[in-house]
């Protein structure tokens, strides 16, 4: 069959040497961009990784240490790349979560810019799994009828993701599906915004679910201790969580998205009004500022601090400190007349 499409569609797996987005790295790249005429323009790059490829990795793939040590980096091919998926929707087998956002890690490594805004993406594995609930293996049997022939190579996975969603297309084209809430639709369309649509429907913000859009399309943190709330809303209780995810094990992408959102938060803050600001001068205008005067705060004094000794540190207390008594004098004409001259009128 031939899809609707409005621009290319480029299918796309990848080979890597793990699953963690913020240390493994891509050797394997196979695209078959589909244009809306129905022709097909197919790419491959194998690219050395720059670590070690783990054995149970290579035993999956096939791709070994020697096989790739004398192949250029990614950042060497990552430019031809980007061009080759230009103007591109992207689609591929668990894409959303995996290979979109390992692909992006790769370009912000090499700083090749690759704008993901204004582009659709259909995720085959999204559309499998809430019809079917299966694996590319299983997909392209139950909708195909046919065996994958050297499964775990780029080129045989891609090629049967894009036979799977022709297949998905044909088979659900007038299927009802209810979500959660009860809404009844027919998702699977001949149209790749419908696809767009109904295979985001967790609305990641960074692909791999870190952040998510709310109904209001706010952005919200799926994990951690502020799962739940609005992103800049932690930022204006806790702004140093942002530095925490900054400096953190996220990815790279992960980590651009929340730049963006705390970019965005910071220069909304400085356009608030200020929590303590003074009210301006009563009849509407402000008058001319008043000269500002700085007073010593009044501490009452402390009777006889003067001669009050340190208490010792530990131990038991000193006894309290009296002045050694005197033995009374006479009283003499001097002291008479210093009493007269204190309590006499002026």
């Amino acid at each position: 069959m031939k899809l609707n499409l409005k621009r290319p569609l480029a299918f796309f797996d990848l080979e890597t040497t793990g699953t963690n987005l913020a240390i493994d790295r891509i050797i394997e790249i196979a695209v078959i961009k589909l244009l809306p005429d129905g022709t097909e323009q197919t790419q491959r790059w194998v690219v050395n990784p720059g670590m070690p490829i783990p054995l149970e990795t290579s035993l999956i793939h096939g791709f070994y240490d020697e096989d790739v040590k004398e192949l250029q980096l990614f950042s060497a091919v990552g430019t031809e790349v980007a061009e080759f998926l230009t103007d591109c929707d992207l689609a591929g087998y668990n894409s959303n979560k995996f290979d979109i956002p390992m692909l992006m890690e790769e370009f912000l490594r090499a700083g090749i810019a690759f704008d993901l805004s204004g582009r659709h993406f259909v995720d085959v594995q999204n559309i499998f799994h809430q019809m079917e609930q299966r694996t590319l293996k299983a997909a392209y049997q139950f909708y195909c009828q046919k065996d994958i022939e050297n499964a775990h190579s780029a080129e045989a996975d891609t090629r049967a993701t894009m036979e799977v969603l022709f297949a998905q297309v044909e088979k659900y084209k007038e299927t009802e599906f209810i979500d959660k809430k009860g809404n009844r639709t027919v998702p699977v369309q001949n149209e790749v915004a419908a696809l767009h649509e109904f295979t985001n429907m967790q609305r990641a913000v960074d692909f791999v679910g870190r952040m998510v859009y709310n109904e209001a399309g706010e952005e919200v943190f799926n994990f951690g201790k502020h799962k739940g709330k609005r992103v800049e809303d932690v930022f204006d209780v806790e702004p140093s969580y942002y530095a925490w995810i900054m400096n953190g094990d996220f990815s790279l992408y992960t980590k651009q998205k929340a730049k963006e959102i705390y970019q965005r938060w910071n220069q909304n803050k400085a356009t608030r009004p200020a929590a303590n600001k003074p009210a301006p001068a009563p009849g509407g205008e402000q008058g001319a500022p008043k000269k500002q005067t700085f007073q010593k705060p009044f501490n009452k004094p402390q009777q006889q601090q003067r001669n009050k000794p340190q208490q010792p540190q530990g131990g038991d207390q000193q006894k309290p400190y009296r002045k050694p008594e005197e033995p009374a004098q006479p009283v003499n004409e001097d002291m008479l007349q210093m009493l007269a001259n204190k309590f006499k009128k002026s």
